[in-house]
């Protein structure tokens, strides 16, 4: 059991039902309780998302395997009592559970999680080899992941699509720092991403802009609600100076386990942004 959570990335998963059950609550339906808002509808939402994600993880792995052995040989769980045929059979079932599921909730529905088990699958076997396409294509379903809860809901949310791009903003930095930690074994077998292809010290230069815009973007939402005391002082701490630290830490970082430790600052910017719906009214 220990090694199947370790193959879905349940920590990842539980910090998407976070977010999914936050905008659900505090954008969507706001003046609702939370037992008004968790209706059955959203429920199988959420159940479908999860199904899809953790689907995604076991199909990365999959494709991963000889790659996973050099980059990180700690965390393969494959061949522990899971094998790759069954393996890519859970992934087969999981994708078709939650596409399923969508499909009770309406054709939008079903098409965006059908459009998100497709993409998942397109990453794994390909686009996560070429440089840019795969990044871009994570931090497009992350900010999917956002927004499916309004479409679900058939209840547009500006300041749903404002954490939708955060989201996408986060994990697009974040894609692209787990590509400098995962070099040596990338270009072992030939993939193309981004640090293969410019180097390291090039692929910073990348990052400097992006990590600008997600600032000068949550600058922006700041400014937006400047009435909001306890939000603007949530996201300067939680968010503004993590990110500052973040950029002077990539400055200086040349090693795997400091490119290790980036990703996981960007997952905890992202945590504590998500977070912020809490204190946003």
């Amino acid at each position: 059991m220990k090694n199947f959570l370790t193959l879905i990335r349940f920590p990842n998963l539980l910090i998407m039902l976070l977010a999914q059950l936050l905008v659900r609550k505090y954008l969507v339906f706001p003046e609702r309780t939370w037992a008004e808002a968790l209706t059955w509808p959203f429920l199988v939402l959420a159940l479908a998302t999860l199904c899809i994600g953790a689907a995604g993880y076991i199909i990365n792995d999959y494709y991963d395997l000889k790659i996973d052995r050099i980059n990180k040989p700690d965390r393969v769980v494959l061949g522990k009592g899971l094998t790759r045929r069954k393996a890519i059979m859970v992934h087969f079932y999981l994708s078709a559970t939650g596409v399923a599921l969508g499909t009770l909730l309406g054709v939008r529905v079903a098409v965006v999680l059908f459009g998100v088990a497709m993409l998942l699958w397109g990453y794994s076997a390909q686009f996560k080899k070429r440089p840019l396409v795969g990044n871009l294509t994570i931090a497009l379903l992350s900010g999917v992941m956002v927004l499916v809860v309004p479409l679900q809901a058939g209840e547009p949310s500006v300041a749903a699509w404002a954490y939708g791009v955060f989201a996408f903003l986060i994990s697009l930095i974040r894609e692209i720092i787990k590509d400098m930690e995962d070099v040596e074994g990338d270009a072992s077998f030939r993939c193309r991403t981004l640090p293969i292809v410019l180097g390291l010290p090039k692929t910073k230069w990348v990052l400097y802009p992006l990590l600008a815009l997600f600032l000068l973007y949550t600058l922006v939402v700041m400014w937006a609600k400047a009435e909001q005391p306890l939000f603007l002082m949530y996201l300067g701490i939680g968010v503004v100076l993590p990110t500052l630290l973040l950029t002077r830490q990539l400055y200086y970082a040349d090693r795997k386990l400091e490119y290790a430790q980036l990703s996981w600052f960007c997952k905890g910017i992202m945590l504590v942004g998500v977070c912020s719906m809490l204190v946003l009214r």
